[in-house]
């Protein structure tokens, strides 16, 4: 099979497909991989590095989506790349069809067939190719968030682990899945006082356990997240439903609870904000003011860090392409019923139900 690696043309978007290490262990199986010329650079890969691994590069995305079999690249094609994908082709990126009408159209259209990372799902319940980019979402919102609490960048002007004498900085995190843990862990480690809420009581029970003690759950409802952001400076959002539009947990009028400066961070955007007033933002433009919050919406955070998130997400999914180059597409699927669920539309078809069940009501 011809495995093709675009360069990544999403604003800000800095990783690529796969490393070098992937095309190699693809081309010893007898595979060809195609890397559009420079897509590795911004992960710290030369085309050099692709070749002498035994990738042949390509100068133009056109050459690399005319050619390839199957597409393996990290941000879902935006509408330059519409036209390119054909019937018969496979796709296989973050995708999170929920969050947009246009590409969700234009891929039923193509008659590809699209594989979603953030859909591949464990009998157990666990997102193994979102979890790596949610753990680094997740520690980045912490990261970003106290950043733009400093008063210069029109934030609280709050220090979150404080010094003593002060108080430290407080910290709500909405979602208590792989993002939500990781931006408490972090938001811990500075030294903030963290609220950590989500409606599963045996997941809270779990961060519970894990979690030092300035680390509290709360069960997540409308009323106790009133009455959290009136006292924290730092609000991340991490709700995830798989493959579907997240929930609106924070109302616009609700901003008017929070104190001027408060600083949120919504790491749903990808699949729609769990902010009402949450939309997409880029690294060169990251966030905006509503009502004298902060937010920051930055739609991949991870292509910040692409060094990082690139292998990351190449030690996860290189499994998951083999398997899709020596198989194919039906068989994978049906030896793998995690892969199976990443089967988000094939042959002009929408196949995955949460993303069948918002389309019909767009």
């Amino acid at each position: 099979m011809t495995i093709g690696i675009p360069l990544e043309i999403k604003p800000s978007e800095s990783r690529v497909g796969m490393t070098p290490a992937g095309a190699f262990e693809l081309t010893r199986r007898g595979h060809k991989v195609i890397i559009q010329s420079g897509a590795g650079g911004g992960s710290g890969f030369s085309d050099a590095d692709y070749m002498q691994v035994g990738a042949e590069t390509r100068q133009t995305i056109e050459e690399i989506y005319a050619e390839a079999d199957m597409i393996v690249k990290v941000k879902e094609p935006i509408a330059k790349e519409y036209p390119l994908i054909r019937k018969g082709q496979v796709v296989f990126a973050y995708f999170h069809f929920a969050s947009s009408a246009p590409l969700t159209e234009a891929m039923v259209a193509s008659g590809a067939t699209c594989m979603a990372y953030e859909t591949v799902e464990h009998a157990d319940g666990s997102l193994p190719l979102l979890t790596p980019m949610s753990e680094v979402a997740g520690r980045m919102a912490i990261q970003q968030g106290a950043k733009y609490l400093e008063k210069p960048r029109k934030g609280r002007g709050v220090l979150l682990g404080g010094v003593p004498g002060v108080p430290p900085g407080k910290v709500l995190v909405l979602g208590a899945g792989v993002a939500g843990t990781q931006a408490a862990k972090m938001a811990a480690g500075l030294g903030a006082h963290v609220t950590i809420m989500d409606i599963d009581m045996a997941r809270l029970r779990q961060v519970n356990d894990i979690m030092p003690h300035h680390v509290v759950t709360e069960y997540s409802n409308v009323y106790n997240i009133k009455q959290a952001i009136q006292t924290h400076d730092l609000i991340v959002g991490a709700v995830l439903l798989k493959g579907a539009k997240a929930p609106h947990l924070v109302s616009r009028e609700m901003l008017s609870d929070m104190r001027p400066g408060t600083v949120v961070v919504d790491i749903a955007v990808d699949q729609g904000g769990c902010i009402e007033t949450t939309r997409p933002t880029t690294h060169d433009e990251p966030v905006y003011i509503v009502d004298d919050v902060v937010h920051y919406c930055v739609a991949n955070m991870p292509g910040a860090v692409p060094y990082t998130s690139t292998l990351a997400l190449t030690n996860v999914t290189l499994p998951y392409v083999i398997a899709l180059a020596e198989k194919g597409v039906e068989q994978a699927c049906d030896d793998d019923a995690a892969l199976n669920l990443g089967l988000n539309i094939q042959d002009g078809r929408i196949v995955y139900g949460a993303v069948e069940e918002w389309f019909a009501t767009v």
